[in-house]
């Protein structure tokens, strides 16, 4: 076994190795830009070296640079964890030629489905289901146009070595195509240094759904059950699940025995995912095809963990180290359900647009394990309950926490109670920065149930604290209420359809708005009461004000305090409220009729962030957020006699809605522009973006040029 192994990798996915790694007992190196110099991987590991600046293909990809890290501190080994140089032959070469293990699959076999034209081949000779598409070298854009007419629309146009939604464009026409094959291509080359593009047919209705496998060196390969990932955004994945509610057994093992026939067809060892569209129109569930083979750790691997008890970073590393599987498929079984959702650095009150930033506040929900998630199937299962109150684990072992791996119980002593687990690699005071990812976490639920687990990831979500910049906790709370999801009825349209407007927060009802402004008003004569003795100029026999005017989303609420009794809108609301002044998380219950019994159950519980403001408060919650304003009744009923502030009108200007680069202007002073027509790309945290004229203008002056850092609301051109 290896004494020390360096991380090519950063953030959560590193924190990740080196806690399997410290509970083997093997020493870990990590690598680092500038952007990462504090942050908690690199406080984590027991050595960490400098390799470059903020860019990654100054850092991160330079592979000269991580081999000489290794040299410095006598590594064995490297797991690249996943992206950057997890799928690169070349890397996996040099390491080779320096002696130094690679924590992967074999060479050809990276190469082999590293590329997506030479895979769909190597798939069908192997006797896997192929999407119907074109499988060679496409010239240009004319080419890719005639290409596209022969498949028939919609096809999907992808970048050769693509991977992680990024180098993927849908096409519903011939416009579709030639505004997106030139961005297809660069974004292939810019990601993954290959601007190769292939078009398929893309499936209607469709489902995604990937098979993790598994081999060793000595020809052993095992499939460990399926993961759904259908829910996607611009085809990357916002929610994973294991296993899928769509598969049957039949049709599991009908994709398993597929997947393993393809990797041995390669020579397959290490971690290695198959993914794999599913007809969701297909009522007999055996219209599934091969889409690609990423040979590397997935994001989503825990949630196959958690129900299989199989640490995959573990079985990566003793695989490298020429050991074999301690199981067999007989062996590998399906316990609970599990769901992983990504927290991510993206505004979805604004269209999902990244946010960069400080994170003023972090405080991700109690990791608690009741179960370990990495029992050997074949060694009993069990495990003790870890992790630091209101700390992920990356910033449990940045401050010199305790192992937070999970120690296994004795044969037949494991919990059947559900557990959470938060997967990060940021701390509170840190940067998300514009380089890398936009994931803040990764928040795992386990639980006998599907229904038990979403129930738990919308409690957890809750017990978010993320200050500082955008995320999209609300948004996955509201997924994981959704009728639609809790039916199992998915596809990877789902997002696009359930919220074609985009998301605007759950739906609330009258009576979490009659609570809210309860809780508003409560809150308010609290925060009244306590400047009043801390002045200590008004008599103590003063009242103190318990009148108020609260306005939640446009809703106007009469709420009145005295004696304890809150009423609103002249009606009685029976709230218990747990609150210090000056915290921002306030547990609230809502009692029925018999709130007067002291035995009496809460009918409905809400757990709330506060975001002080002049005038009120942002409330958070349950997949929603609500402006909330409070106003002195005396002065709140004069309120709607304001005159309302206009704002200006700014459609004339293309303002950049993100920090990012201006890879490409597609049109100059004088141009006549149309309302949809692209006018300038934008990437930022590895995406591109495309932005459009909202209406028809002439471009009157352009204020960037093609390769400018811009800053967010930065004029990029402006229209007569």
């Amino acid at each position: 076994m290896f004494s020390k192994i360096l991380i090519a990798n950063r953030g959560e996915i590193a924190c990740r190795i080196m806690r399997t790694a410290k509970r083997m007992g093997i020493a870990t190196v990590a690598v680092y830009s500038d952007a990462d110099a504090r942050a908690p991987f690199v406080r984590m590991a027991d050595e960490a070296v400098h390799i470059g600046p903020a860019p990654a293909a100054e850092s991160y990809l330079v592979a000269d640079k991580i081999i000489a890290a290794c040299k410095q501190t006598g590594a064995e080994a490297v797991h690249p964890g996943y992206g950057f140089l997890s799928e690169r032959t070349s890397f996996a070469e040099a390491l080779a030629a320096e002696g130094i293990a690679f924590i992967g699959p074999p060479v050809n076999a990276i190469a082999a489905m590293g590329d997506k034209i030479e895979s769909k081949k190597l798939a069908k000779e192997a006797g896997v289901n192929v999407v119907p598409g074109f499988v060679g070298e496409i010239e240009d854009t004319e080419h890719a146009v005639r290409i596209s007419a022969e498949i028939g629309y919609p096809v999907m146009m992808k970048a050769s070595a693509g991977g992680g939604g990024k180098g993927m464009r849908l096409a519903y026409n011939e416009t579709d195509v030639r505004e997106g094959f030139e961005s297809v291509k660069r974004e292939g080359l810019n990601s993954f240094g290959d601007d190769r593009v292939f078009i398929e047919k893309f499936i209607l209705n469709p489902r995604h759904i990937e098979i993790q496998v598994l081999g060793d060196k000595h020809g052993n390969i095992v499939y460990l059950n399926e993961r759904e990932c259908s829910i996607q955004r611009r085809h990357q994945k916002v929610v994973e699940e294991a296993p899928s509610p769509f598969v049957t057994p039949k049709m599991r093992k009908a994709m398993g025995e597929q997947c393993v026939a393809l990797a041995k067809a390669v020579g397959y060892y290490s971690a290695g995912t198959v993914e794999l569209i599913v007809s969701g129109a297909d009522p007999t569930g055996e219209s599934f095809y091969f889409l690609e083979m990423n040979t590397r750790l997935q994001v989503e691997h825990p949630v196959t963990e958690a129900i299989t008890g199989v640490d995959l970073v573990e079985q990566m590393i003793r695989v490298a180290a020429g050991e074999k599987l301690p199981f067999a498929q007989k062996d590998i079984g399906i316990d609970g359900w599990a769901i992983e959702n990504r927290v991510y650095a993206e505004d979805p009150y604004r269209g999902f647009l990244p946010s960069t930033g400080r994170l003023i506040r972090y405080r991700p929900p109690e990791a608690r394990y009741r179960q370990a998630p990495f029992p050997s199937p074949l060694e009993g299962e069990g495990g003790a309950p870890s992790g630091a109150e209101g700390e992920g684990f990356a910033a449990q072992a940045a401050a010199g926490a305790a192992d937070p791996s999970p120690k296994p119980l004795p044969q037949g002593e494991r919990a059947k109670s559900a557990y959470i687990r938060v997967d990060d690699g940021v701390a509170e005071g840190g940067e998300v920065s514009m380089f890398y990812d936009p994931m803040i976490a990764k928040l795992v639920t386990w639980a006998p149930t599907r229904d038990e687990a979403a129930d738990l990831q919308v409690q957890a979500l809750d017990n978010f604290r993320i200050d500082g910049l955008g995320h999209n906790v609300d948004f996955l709370s509201a997924i994981m209420q959704h009728p639609r999801f809790r039916s199992g009825e998915l596809t990877t349209g789902f997002i696009a359809e359930e919220y074609p407007e985009g998301f605007h927060g759950a739906a609330t009802s009258e009576e979490v708005r009659r609570t809210l402004a309860a809780v508003a008003g409560a809150l308010a004569t609290a925060d009244a009461d306590r400047a009043r003795r801390i002045d200590g100029q008004l008599a103590e026999d003063d009242d103190v004000n318990g009148e108020w005017v609260v306005r939640i989303d446009g809703h106007d609420h009469a709420v009145s305090l005295e004696d304890d009794a809150i009423t609103v809108d002249g009606q009685p609301v029976a709230i218990a409220l747990e609150y210090t002044p000056g915290d921002r998380l306030v547990e609230v219950e809502l009692y029925g009729e018999d709130a007067d019994d002291d035995e009496a159950e809460p009918v409905a519980s809400y757990g709330i962030q506060l975001a002080p403001r002049r005038w009120g408060y942002r409330m958070t919650t349950r997949g929603a957020q609500h402006e909330v304003r409070v106003l002195p009744a005396h002065i709140g009923h004069l309120a709607q006699h304001m005159i309302e502030k206009v704002p200006p009108d700014l459609s004339k200007f293309l303002i950049c809605p993100m920090p990012g680069l201006l890879v490409a202007l597609h049109v100059g002073e004088g141009d006549t522009v149309q309302p949809g027509q692209p006018l300038a790309t934008v990437e930022a945290m590895k995406m591109e973006n495309i932005l459009r004229a909202e209406k028809t203008g002439t471009v009157a002056k352009v204020n960037a040029k093609q390769g400018d850092s811009l800053a967010v609301d930065e004029v990029i051109l402006e229209l007569e």
